[in-house]
């Protein structure tokens, strides 16, 4: 296929599953969309054990494009700032303080927590993976791709659960900033591997993280206010042309993030934050309320549910050689590593909140809501694809424990947080 035809493939499945899911299914869009992306992947397999060369056009469509790439360059920078505009920026600022600790916090705690963790199990004869060769940084990597939660599904499910303002806040908030944060530990982690640990200083480490987050802050922020100022100088004349501002500032973050090695995914979200400033209707101020009106948030609730559409028809399709290479014996492995991922994410979203409990309050089981409807998604399977093919075998058993743990947080966390909620 040419990249028309795959253009034109995806939307039409986008569709269709969308279609299936809102008259048939009636599950919460994310959810239901991975259960159709799910028995895709089973009816590609079935049919191909009496069609080998339908399996291998399947496979195919996967190799023309790195997932990887797909999703972090392009994907997620339009579903982050999305994300972002939709938030209360009003009220992120008031709790900017318990977010950005529930996001560092609980990222770089549950990296050390399950990769630790996973290194231990896998160390264990009784389920004879010792040949692995999983090592301690390789577990850590693990660690760091499955600890940032999905904002796009966590954001889908919260609009719908009639949360208090200040608890959908804090955990929409969350959700957006630990992405940046995770992925950031991810790369730290992923150059110690590259380039050898015994060639990595303390200095180095520190000095990459602080070039990922300090300049991909400033660099959202900077684009953000030139957008603010663009958008404020164009007023509601031309509704066209504040879409075309916000695309084309999207387009430009990946860029010169890449230049400077800067987080794209944190100065996306720093800049739709900066944008977001027409969601207190209650303050009537000159500026963007008049500049950004409904149009613009309209074209990205589409673009994000388009978006979120092909992203499940791609995990689906990109399973299909990870499910061809699985084993029967990886079912305890994949449960103890789901619970060893919840246990480590709770423990990272109740320390914060018990240490700003002193001065702060918080709803009666805030941070079992919070655990709880930590999602995983498409970034953890993208980051799991981007590893490095030095690991080994060990890089199929990963890909392995990420889909089983992204299969467990959607379907089964998603599937009852509205009654733990309740």
């Amino acid at each position: 296929m040419n990249l028309h035809e795959l253009s034109a493939f995806l939307l039409i499945l986008a569709s269709l599953f969308s279609i299936i899911n809102l008259r048939i299914l009636k599950l919460p869009h994310t959810i239901g969309l991975m259960v159709l992306a799910i028995v895709l992947s089973l009816v590609v397999l079935l049919t191909g054990l009496i069609m080998p060369d339908f399996l291998s056009m399947a496979t195919s469509l996967t190799e023309q494009f790195d997932f990887s790439v797909l999703l972090i360059d392009v994907m997620l920078p339009f579903l982050l700032f999305a994300g972002a505009i939709s938030v209360d920026v009003h009220e992120l600022l008031k709790d900017k303080v318990t977010i950005l600790l529930l996001a560092s916090f609980g990222v770089i705690f549950s990296t050390f927590a399950v990769g630790t963790g996973l290194f231990w199990i896998v160390s264990q004869p009784f389920l004879g993976l010792t040949g692995v060769g999983l090592t301690y940084v390789d577990c850590l990597l693990f660690g760091a791709l499955i600890a940032p939660t999905d904002p796009i599904a966590v954001l889908a499910m919260v609009k719908k659960m009639n949360l208090s303002k200040i608890t959908e806040t804090r955990i929409a908030g969350e959700s957006l900033f630990n992405d940046g944060i995770g992925v950031v530990v991810f790369l730290t982690l992923l150059t110690m591997k590259v380039e050898g640990v015994e060639n990595i200083t303390a200095a180095s480490v520190s000095m990459l993280f602080a070039t990922e987050v300090i300049g991909g802050v400033l660099l959202g922020a900077g684009l953000g206010f030139l957008g603010l100022k663009l958008v404020e100088y164009i007023e509601n004349e031309h509704v066209e042309l504040e879409v075309l501002i916000t695309l084309s500032l999207v387009l430009l973050v990946p860029v010169i993030a890449h230049v400077f090695h800067f987080s794209a995914v944190l100065a996306v979200v720093v800049m739709g934050l900066f944008l977001n400033q027409n969601i207190d209707t209650d303050k009537k101020t000159d500026g963007v309320q008049k500049a950004m009106g409904d149009y613009v948030y309209k074209f990205w609730h589409l673009v994000d549910e388009t978006l979120n559409a092909i992203l499940f028809i791609l995990i689906g399709l990109e399973i299909i050689p990870i499910l061809q290479n699985f084993e029967m014996s990886y079912i305890v492995l994949i449960v103890l590593v789901v619970i060893l991922v919840v246990v480590s994410r709770g423990i990272g979203v109740i320390l914060p909140i018990q240490l700003l409990s002193i001065k702060q309050v918080f709803e009666k089981n805030t941070a079992l809501i919070i655990t709880w409807g930590g999602l995983r998604g498409g970034l953890s399977i993208a980051l799991a694809l981007n590893l490095p093919d030095s690991i080994g075998t060990g890089k199929d058993l990963i890909l392995i424990l990420t889909y089983g743990v992204v299969l467990f947080t959607i379907l089964v966390q998603g599937l009852t947080l509205k009654k733990i909620v309740k």
